[in-house]
């Protein structure tokens, strides 16, 4: 489960992030590629949080396809 009190410096406020534990697989970003962002140092961050049902879906794809569960959803 992805630690709120160990996001990524560069997530945007909301609902969604990612934690320090990602491993840059790019499994969001292959999913969700409007929301998620290649950090230049390493890991992915949510860069724009979703605004439409089908935005929202597809970050619920992410956060379950996350292989170190680092996307978290609790805000």
């Amino acid at each position: 489960m992805a630690d709120v009190t160990n996001k990524a410096k560069n997530n945007v406020a909301g609902k969604y992030y990612v934690d320090q534990g990602c491993i840059s697989c790019g499994q969001c970003r292959d999913i969700a590629s409007d929301y998620f962002m290649e950090d230049p140092n390493g890991g992915f961050y949510v860069g724009k949080q979703p605004t439409t049902p089908a935005g929202t879906k597809a970050c619920e794809e992410a956060v379950k396809a996350c292989p170190v569960e680092s996307i978290g959803d609790n805000g």
